[in-house]
Order: structure tokens, then C-alpha cells, then sequence
């Protein structure tokens, strides 16, 4: 009878979520027939299970934000902590709550050279539309009314939102409903000898250094770039080339933004992307690991010529959000930077990815298709090709890195295929920052078996 009752209750689950929710990056027509892939019930540290009692390694964080794991309970008693004293307040009309104060301070505290401000926000899309729209505030407030186009690269990926969405390289997000901002562009990524100026090399045409010679420094407010593309593929900058970027920046008069939402709050090692690099922006997005997903918050960090531009302007600052410097969020943000330097979160970051890496080195060994294996931090990935020796990738019709995702997933590990680029077929890896050498070890255990599944079907 209970377990009739437990089937009843998942049948109705899956039947109301197919009928009244519509699913972001999902393929609607698909969820229609299947259903929900997983209805998730609970966590605790690096493992999620589902109302089937089935029980998963996240390996992905979710969506690169859990960086403290699941079921923390500090995270949780911060939350009920100041929803039982302030849940929430405004911070339009220049209200304040203490939370959102110490929160700046200490976020401004950390970040890297002189970003000294920040905006809050309720995640990363809204961050980098934030981070566009102050960018162009900043030069319309220093008479430059002309900078209004955001120069993004390939292969990026930025949000959902409108600005957001027109900046990202994958188009499955650059196309959806045709909607765009007109003052975009984009360039080819990671070409450091032609950010340097190397006319001569063969992919010149079209790198960043070109698109600004061609468009015109004088109408480009920013540059929006990941220190490492997550969504894209897990493709990390080439040593020199956030310097060359920064450096191309400064000649031309163009911020730099920083997107930190995959990057920021130790996932690769440092507390930011760029640290690893010791790069400034001017501009920085963050979200997502910032409340180690517990809670809704963003933030788009300025450095002090863009903060104290802004604070002289003596009419009403026309952008916010309802939720900008939400009190419970800020008390959670506070507790998981606390507890990243506190327990020397990074220190185990660090170490956890020379166990990965060891994990690769295995797997490569092992597997022919296993290949271009990375990992800063834990922002890691694999690739898999047909012939690795001479770059080679599968046909399109194999689709190798969504394959063996599903086989990961059936042997209980989450992880996350990136696939959307011809020729590329990738596999991103994120665990939560606090897993340890064993749970490493299971889950490249579990990455051999499914590959060794897909060797199988190449004939």
C-alpha cells in the first residue's frame, strides 16, 4: 500500500510539472512525452536524491553554483536567522539593511585592485545587463554619448536576458524569439598573437583586435568576457591573453567586463577567474557561487573612476531591481564567504584538482576517444574525438559527449555535455569545492565506465 501510494505520488508530481511548468533550456516537446528526468527531493554534501530515493553525485553543482554542497546547515540557519528578523527591504530610494552594507564591504574587500563598489542584482543575467547598462551610464556621464556597442567573443555564454542573451555565442540563447540588443558585436576568442597585433596571423581577420579597428573605438563602451567559458565548453584563456585583452582595452578607451558568474568564489582555485591570471577588470559580474546557490544574488562590482562618476550624478539612478541587496540573500552571501575562508575552502580546490587531473591522466591512458582533458580549479572538462592524434572529431550523428552523460547519469553521476559547437564534443565537470579524494576517485570511476559503454558502439 505505501509503496502504491509513493507511485501514485510521483505519477501525479509528473504529470502536474508536465501540464503547468514550463522548464528553461529545455526542448518542450521532449519534456511533453518524458516527463521530468529527475524530481529532486533533498541533498547533502556533493549528493542530491530524488523522490524515487535515488541517490546522485553532482558533478556539475547544479548549474556551477553549489559550490558548498548541498544540506549546509550554517547556510540554512543564516537564512532562517534574518527572514525571522528582516526577511526583506528596499533598497530603492536610498533604504538600506546592514546585511547588504557588510556584504558590499566585504565582497569589495576581496575582489581584485580597485573595484570599490558594487550593484546587487538577483543572478547573472541580470548582473552582465547591469554591467552593460552601467558601462554606457559611465560613458554618457563623461560626455562620450558614442560608446554604446558591448564587444563579446565566441563560444561565450552570458544569460538569458535580452542584452545578455544578444552577447552570448551559443545560439540556441543568441537566436531565441529574435530578441536583440542593436549595440552588440562579437569576436573571435582566445587569439592572443592577434590581440597583440600580429597582423599577419592567419585569423586576424575577425579577432578583437580587428572588430574595434573596424567598428570603431569610439563606439564600443565594453568588452564581456569569461575568464574561463563555462557553458561554452569549459575552454580556458591562453596564459597572455587576458593581459593582451586587458591591455587592448586601455589603448582604446574600452571597459573590461569580467564575467565571474561561473568563475567567481574559489571555483578555479583563486577567489576569482581573473586572480589566476592577476588581471583587473573594470567591471566584474558575480553570482551564483556567491551564496553557494541558497539563495537569489548577483552583483556587478565597479572600479572607483566608474563608482565615483556615478556618485556625482544628482538625478534618479533609473535602474533596480525589487530584489537588489535582498537582506536574507546578503546574510547568506556573508556565511559562505565566511566559511570559504574559514574552512580554506581554496586549499582544498586546489588539491582536488590535482586528483582530477591524476583521474584524466588515467582516463586518457585507457580510453583513444578520451582527449584536451582541462581543469583550473574545479572548472573542469574532457573531450572526446575519433581521432585524437590528428584532431579529428566524430560525426555529428554520434553526439559522444551527450552519450556519455546519460550513461554517467544512469550510474548515478550528474554531469553536463557541451556539445552545441560543430566538432566539439565536450563534457563540463563542477563538482561542489568541498569534495574529497575519494568522491574524486568514484566519480572517474564511474566517467571510465561510461566511456568504456561508448567505445562499444564505435565499430
Amino acid at each position: 500500500m505505501v509503496v502504491s501510494k509513493t507511485v501514485s505520488k510521483i505519477e501525479k508530481l509528473i504529470e502536474l510539472d508536465k501540464k503547468h511548468y514550463l522548464h528553461p533550456t529545455t526542448v518542450p516537446k521532449s519534456f511533453i512525452e518524458n516527463g521530468p528526468k529527475i524530481i529532486f527531493h533533498e541533498g547533502q554534501g556533493i549528493r542530491v536524491t530524488d523522490i524515487k530515493g535515488d541517490t546522485y553525485i553532482d558533478g556539475a553543482s547544479m548549474l556551477w553554483n553549489v559550490n558548498l554542497g548541498h544540506g549546509n546547515k550554517e547556510l540554512a540557519q543564516a537564512a532562517y536567522d534574518q527572514m525571522s528578523t528582516l526577511a526583506y527591504s528596499s533598497s530603492f530610494y536610498g533604504y538600506s539593511n546592514e546585511k547588504a552594507v557588510r556584504l558590499a564591504e566585504k565582497v569589495v574587500s576581496i575582489a581584485p585592485g580597485d573595484l570599490s563598489a558594487i550593484f546587487f542584482t538577483s543572478g547573472g543575467s541580470e548582473s552582465n545587463d547591469t554591467a552593460f547598462k552601467l558601462a554606457r551610464f559611465y560613458w554618457d556621464l563623461k560626455g562620450r554619448s558614442t560608446k554604446k556597442k558591448i564587444l563579446s567573443i565566441s563560444r561565450s555564454y552570458h544569460g538569458a536576458t535580452v542584452s545578455a542573451g544578444t552577447a552570448t555565442g551559443i545560439d540556441a540563447f543568441h537566436s531565441f524569439a529574435g530578441s536583440r540588443d542593436a549595440d552588440m558585436v562579437r569576436a573571435k576568442s582566445h587569439l592572443t598573437n592577434c590581440e597583440l597585433g600580429d597582423k599577419n596571423d592567419p585569423n586576424y581577420e575577425g579577432c578583437i583586435r580587428d572588430v574595434i579597428e573596424k567598428e570603431g573605438a569610439e563606439t564600443i563602451a565594453a568588452l564581456i568576457l569569461e575568464p574561463i567559458q563555462g557553458a561554452g565548453g569549459v575552454h580556458v584563456s591562453p596564459d597572455g591573453y587576458l593581459k593582451a585583452v586587458k591591455a587592448l582595452c586601455e589603448e582604446n578607451d574600452i571597459l573590461m567586463i569580467s564575467d565571474e558568474v561561473i568563475c567567481g568564489f574559489g571555483r578555479t582555485g583563486k577567489m576569482f577567474g581573473v586572480d589566476n591570471w592577476d588581471v583587473v577588470p573594470d567591471i566584474m559580474s558575480v553570482a551564483k557561487g556567491i551564496t553557494s546557490g541558497y539563495a537569489q544574488l548577483g552583483g556587478v562590482l565597479v572600479n572607483k573612476e566608474i563608482r565615483d562618476t556615478i556618485v556625482q550624478y544628482d538625478q534618479i539612478l533609473g535602474h533596480g531591481f525589487t530584489y537588489s541587496g535582498h537582506p536574507t540573500a546578503c546574510s547568506v552571501g556573508l556565511k559562505t564567504i565566511e566559511i570559504l575562508e574559514r574552512d580554506n575552502i581554496l586549499d582544498n580546490v586546489n588539491n582536488m584538482e590535482k586528483e582530477l587531473k591524476k583521474g584524466f591522466d588515467y582516463l586518457t591512458d585507457k580510453h583513444r576517444y578520451f582527449t584536451k582533458s582541462r581543469a583550473v580549479g574545479l572548472l573542469a572538462g574532457f573531450e572526446l574525438q575519433q581521432d585524437r592524434d590528428l584532431d579529428v572529431p566524430f560525426s555529428e550523428s554520434v553526439k559522444p559527449a551527450s552519450f556519455v552523460v546519460d550513461q554517467c547519469f544512469k550510474h548515478k553521476l550528474i554531469l553536463r555535455a557541451a556539445d552545441f559547437e560543430k566538432g566539439k564534443d565536450i563534457v563540463a565537470i563542477a563538482p561542489p569545492l568541498i569534495i574529497n579524494k575519494e568522491e574524486i576517485s568514484e566519480m572517474i570511476n564511474i566517467i571510465d565506465a561510461a566511456v568504456t559503454k561508448f567505445n562499444k558502439t564505435i565499430k
